[in-house]
């Protein structure tokens, strides 16, 4: 049977109709879709959301806001854009030995040289810092491209417990340990060890191993000076399942890929994403 050209196109028409739509992207919290491009913790992004500093389509956003990406949204007037699907970075998750005299910023307007200069570069992402240490402190730093993993490992509820050797000038009494451990008064709260243990030394300086599950700012160094001891040298040892290694010289970095990756996932709670370095 021959079909007249009208009806063939109107065939072709419900045939276009019937074939399924591309699926929408799922809509997410705007804090969180921030957070995943490495624009920010969580915490802070809320902040920036509170003072208004965040748009989304030209109008400031509030908390709760909902967004898929393709929107226009801007902190500070300058726009923030996921990569393409196609083209998302593989999740990759670097430990650096941080060493005394570098900063935890992307540019010092001081000059001091930071953290960032001796990480390898990257394309269509950029490396998030997972806790920081002030400028006189050394030791484990991790590096991720997955801003979801590095807030989960930074988000107080999570409870890492990062462990520090400290040298002290002098040496405390057992009861200013003791107080360490049941917690100390603070100028933004209560702080406490969660261990201490005493590591030899001689003369006046002594070490200490110390843990603590919270990444207040100096939270150690103001610990030890509430009870009346100064820390002469700091050096973070371990963050959460993660330790500096023995022979990882100070200002170079290694890369986490295979297991020891899925690890670092699993001691959040977050699902293994599908792009793992496997290198």
């Amino acid at each position: 049977m021959i079909r007249s050209a009208k009806t063939a196109r109107s065939a072709a028409e419900k045939a276009v109709r019937k074939q399924p739509s591309r699926t929408a992207p799922a809509a997410e919290r705007l804090q969180k879709w921030l957070a995943a491009t490495g624009a920010g913790s969580r915490r802070q992004i809320e902040g920036w959301i509170r003072a208004g500093r965040v748009t989304v389509d030209g109008k400031q956003a509030s908390l709760g806001h909902k967004v898929t990406g393709r929107e226009r949204i801007a902190v500070d007037g300058r726009a923030i854009r996921a990569a393409p699907r196609h083209r998302q970075a593989i999740s990759r998750v670097l430990i650096y030995h941080k060493p005394i005299g570098e900063v935890c910023t992307r540019s010092d307007p001081q000059g001091r040289p930071t953290v960032f200069d001796s990480l390898p570069p990257l394309h269509g992402s950029r490396w998030v810092v997972v806790g920081r240490l002030d400028i006189d402190t050394s030791g484990l730093l991790i590096f991720t491209t997955d801003g979801a993993l590095a807030h989960a490992l930074m988000h107080p509820s999570g409870e890492m417990v990062r462990e520090y050797a400290v040298r002290l000038r002098g040496a405390p009494q057992q009861a200013d340990i003791d107080r360490l451990l049941a917690g100390v008064a603070l100028d933004d709260g209560v702080g406490r060890f969660s261990e201490v243990s005493a590591e030899g030394g001689s003369g006046s300086n002594h070490w200490y191993r110390v843990s603590v599950s919270e990444g207040r700012n100096r939270i150690v160094r103001r610990l030890w000076e509430a009870v009346g001891c100064q820390v002469s040298r700091l050096i973070r040892v371990r963050f959460g399942p993660l330790a500096l290694p023995r022979h990882l010289p100070r200002g170079r970095y290694r890369e986490l890929i295979g297991e020891d990756q899925c690890e670092l996932y699993r001691a959040v709670g977050l699902p293994l994403p599908e792009r793992l370095t496997r290198r």
